[in-house]
């Protein structure tokens, strides 16, 4: 957390401060590059978009990355899109602020209210980039075709659940967005990427494409069958009933059904 489908949130929400110039910006210098505040200040806000799980400022001068680690959250005119992430504190200190941008709004600066945008992180796990070089990262997961992911995996010998989770097969994949695409494909966290079938690959794709979107709509990664609270519980599966199995997997906890999982 948070994984691309909270970027999309915050990306959408962030359409607010299209066409606005950047009137004043403060950032945390541990997590941003030299020249961050003078590359930004003054240019004007062309587009927002989203490349994996980055949020990326378009300006007439600079491209401006939001990189929010595990615990970063983004408000916007001091309304916060997803208020709370499930894994992360449940409080809102302004130490943990690693960004604040303000904006000229209906031809008025005023510096004195909420930023236009605001980047908090309590753990600093997080990064602001200028120009971030993203044509590394591999298809979209909101968009994923079974061409797509077969290319990404090539001949990937890892268990299928890390490589999801690596973005340069599939953008904006994490932990609990892969387990849920598994999770409906029927396919085993833990299966050797090369042993998968055109059709177990097909599945994975197709479930990218339906899943997704729903967990979207509702709010984001956590609104799964596997819930942050099945996910604690690690009781019967959703679907079957069968017990759900629950390990590390690549260093990330992964739950499944070894029942309808295979």
């Amino acid at each position: 957390m948070p994984e691309g489908l909270e970027a999309e949130i915050w990306t959408r929400a962030a359409q607010a401060v299209v066409g606005r110039e950047i009137a004043k910006v403060w950032c945390d210098e541990r997590v941003a590059p030299l020249g961050f505040v003078e590359s930004s200040t003054g240019a004007t806000i062309e587009k927002v978009r989203r490349c994996g799980k980055v949020v990326v400022i378009d300006t007439d001068g600079s491209s401006l990355g939001l990189h929010f680690g595990m615990t970063g959250r983004l408000e916007i005119d001091g309304t916060a899109p997803i208020p709370r992430l499930e894994y992360a504190s449940g409080r809102d200190r302004a130490e943990w602020d690693r960004l604040r941008l303000w904006t000229v709004h209906d031809h008025q600066t005023s510096l004195s209210t909420a930023p236009a945008l605001r980047m908090n992180d309590p753990r600093r796990l997080g990064k602001l980039t200028l120009d971030a070089d993203l044509s590394g990262l591999g298809a979209d997961c909101l968009t994923l075709t079974s061409d797509e992911l077969t290319a990404g995996l090539g001949r990937r010998r890892v268990a299928i659940k890390s490589a999801l989770l690596d973005q340069r097969v599939v953008a904006g994949l994490g932990n609990l967005c892969a387990d849920e695409v598994l999770f409906h494909a029927g396919v085993a966290p833990r299966r050797p990427a090369d042993s998968l079938t055109p059709e177990e690959i097909e599945s994975i794709g197709a479930q990218c494409r339906r899943c997704l979107p729903r967990l979207l709509a509702a709010g984001g990664s956590t609104h799964g069958e596997l819930s942050p609270e099945v996910r604690s519980a690690a009781g019967p599966c959703p679907l079957d009933g069968a017990p759900l199995a629950r390990m590390a997997i690549g260093g990330r906890t992964a739950v499944w059904c070894p029942t309808h999982q295979r």
